[in-house]
């Protein structure tokens, strides 16, 4: 059974999403993220993707309070990243209740600090970002993009000792277009002992069932949830079906 792990993305302490990761398109969905957690958590969901999007871009850790208050409210697995750039960001993000933290900016610009973290930290804690457009890996938000080649920088990290890598179109990201499924199992025909995490461009859960059937591991949802696209009901079905 495929994993579904819902996204919030944080600016100024509110749920939001962008499109495209263009901060200029942007749509607030909560005040109160902790609250969807909550909510999520109640119909079983048991994994979370939270996005500081102000870090992202400041390329420091920003909003390490809203993980705060979802740490001690729920009891959720949170899944931590944006602006993750030093030992310190690091530090307040695990001491404010994140159980893993998703580094990308620094796997692709300082590939020997995110080693060291790699194997300091332990693969079940650093989960390697890769976002991408044309299959070339983009970094610091998705404001630039690096000369990376996606293949090349994934053999790498998995040879490294990477196990979990969330992979995000960032041209279907917040689209609502299908996500970018050629493109994971690609992807999963070359690693495929990899827990692959799929991100960006489902809009119903038809397609979340098609990321199952092309044997993708875990498929994060964010905009189509809060758009009701996909209803409580229907990952609720989803989730204890698997059960």
């Amino acid at each position: 059974m495929i994993e579904l792990i819902p996204a919030i993305d944080i600016i100024d302490g509110k749920a939001v999403r962008l499109s495209q990761g263009d901060y200029r398109k942007k749509t607030i969905y909560s005040a109160h993220p902790a609250e969807l957690a909550k909510e999520w958590e109640d119909i079983g969901i048991k994994r979370i993707h939270l996005v500081d999007l102000e870090g992202a871009k400041s390329k420091h850790i920003v909003n390490y309070k809203t993980l705060e208050k979802i740490a001690t409210q729920t009891n959720l697995v949170i899944d931590f990243g944006g602006g993750i750039k030093s030992e310190k960001d690091l530090s307040i993000a695990f001491d404010n209740g994140a159980s893993m933290v998703t580094v990308g900016s620094i796997a692709a610009t300082a590939p020997d600090l995110f080693s060291a973290w790699l194997h300091q930290y332990g693969s079940d804690k650093i989960i390697l970002g890769a976002d991408v457009k044309e299959e070339t890996i983009a970094i610091h938000g998705w404001k630039e993009e690096s000369n990376l080649a996606l293949f090349p920088f994934l053999e790498k990290n998995i040879a490294n000792g990477v196990q979990q890598i969330i992979c995000t179109d960032i041209e279907q990201d917040g689209m609502l277009q299908g996500p970018s499924i050629a493109l994971y199992k690609k992807i999963m025909k070359h690693y495929p002992t990899c827990h692959l995490i799929a991100s960006g461009g489902v809009s119903k859960i038809e397609d979340i069932y098609a990321l199952e059937t092309a044997g993708i591991p875990a498929v994060i949802v964010g905009k189509a949830i809060y758009e009701e696209r996909i209803s409580l009901k229907e990952l609720k079905q989803l989730i204890y079906s698997s059960l």
